[in-house]
């Protein structure tokens, strides 16, 4: 008789047979409403916390689980804990989350944690420049994007109870502090570019120098730490967002942060697995241009005039290369190891330490 496989040979987005059997107890004692039989799907996307529909005859749900174990899973990496707090505290503000039912941080259930929450039937949009769509449509879905981020910059932190969702202090120090030691414990990648590496070594000593001052103190917001298109859920027909995904990385931070982050898209080359629209002819396709999106939010903000935001803009755009590197090195790591839900390789890593780089200069 075979051995059941360990959790390291299973591929992350499935569960072992009794995993599964373990998943339906405790789902019967913790889900209101839940009855089995049970179907398990893996989702498109869910990259770095593996995602499964949840399919029963009455209804459906998702959940979200970490690669592995966590002591196999680097520090603070894949925190599904956090990603449930705080969709539970923003529940019926001005950003759409999907509803959250229950958490599980016991391992011994199905091999590492879990949370489930509501399934949002909806439009995923993988392309930004969103093929097919009419201008007006395009135009209306990049409104509905910058309107719901300005939202979540400008939401009460205390009334939502996440006033320790985040510590205090400068937020670009400790995330480029926090990216670096990433970097320096993450294994060196196969087929990693000998060049990018050293572009990226020196991101990480010219980024804690170049860190924009600010009058008193540092603008604290809720961040999301992953806000793109592909990370939200649209209705079916109107151009309206119901959920915003992947909360993975949120916590309390600088907006502009965040803010510059989605901006990325506008500098990153157009083509087949990138998520940028830099090349395109996008007021031809609708699209508003970076300024006219940054005049956008500043508006609905106030947090800054377009002319002061821009004044960093490279710092903030080098950054956010930098930390989007060390965020792919580490999935290209783990899909050497087989515990990434999609393959990646070196290349994406490299990829954003050259324009990261390039940014630096510029700055």
């Amino acid at each position: 008789m075979s051995q059941s496989p360990t959790l390291d040979q299973v591929p992350p987005t499935a569960l072992r047979h009794e995993d599964a059997a373990n998943l339906i107890i405790w789902l019967q004692q913790n889900l209101e409403g839940f009855k089995p039989p049970l179907t398990l799907e893996a989702l498109a996307g869910g990259q770095s916390n593996p995602t499964l529909k949840l399919i029963t005859p009455s209804r459906n749900y998702v959940l979200r689980m970490k690669p592995g174990p966590r002591l196999t899973l680097l520090p603070s990496a894949h925190a599904i804990e956090r990603e449930y707090r705080v969709m539970r505290a923003l529940a019926a503000s001005h950003v759409p989350v999907p509803a959250v039912y229950c958490l599980c941080e016991d391992e011994s259930v199905i091999g590492r944690a879990f949370y489930v929450m509501e399934c949002i039937d909806g439009r995923v949009f993988w392309d930004q420049a969103l093929p097919g769509m009419a201008r007006s449509e395009r135009s209306a879905i990049y409104d509905e994007m910058v309107r719901t981020i300005a939202a979540l910059h400008t939401t009460d932190i205390g009334s939502r109870s996440l006033s320790t969702f985040g510590r205090p202090g400068n937020y670009f120090e400790r995330q480029i502090a926090r990216w670096t030691a990433q970097v320096l414990a993450t294994p060196a990648l196969h087929g990693g570019d000998p060049a990018a590496a050293e572009e990226m070594a020196r991101l990480m000593e010219w980024l804690p120098s170049h860190i924009p001052s600010e009058p008193g103190e540092p603008r604290l917001a809720i961040v999301h730490g992953d806000y793109r298109m592909d990370n939200l859920m649209f209705h079916p027909r109107e151009p309206r967002i119901l959920g915003v995904l992947d909360w993975e990385l949120s916590t309390l931070g600088h907006p502009l942060a965040d803010f510059s982050y989605h901006c990325m898209s506008w500098n990153v080359a157009h083509g087949p697995g990138s998520r940028g629209i830099g090349g395109l002819d996008i007021a031809g396709l609708g699209i508003p241009s970076e300024r006219q999106y940054i005049d956008r939010y500043c508006a609905l903000t106030g947090f800054a005039t377009s002319a002061d935001l821009l004044t960093n803009w490279n710092f903030y755009l080098a950054y956010n290369m930098f930390r989007m590197a060390a965020i792919l090195q580490g999935i290209a790591v783990r899909a050497e190891s087989g515990t990434a839900a999609n393959p990646v390789t070196a290349t994406g890593a490299d990829r954003m330490a050259r324009l990261g780089w390039s940014f630096a200069q510029r700055a």
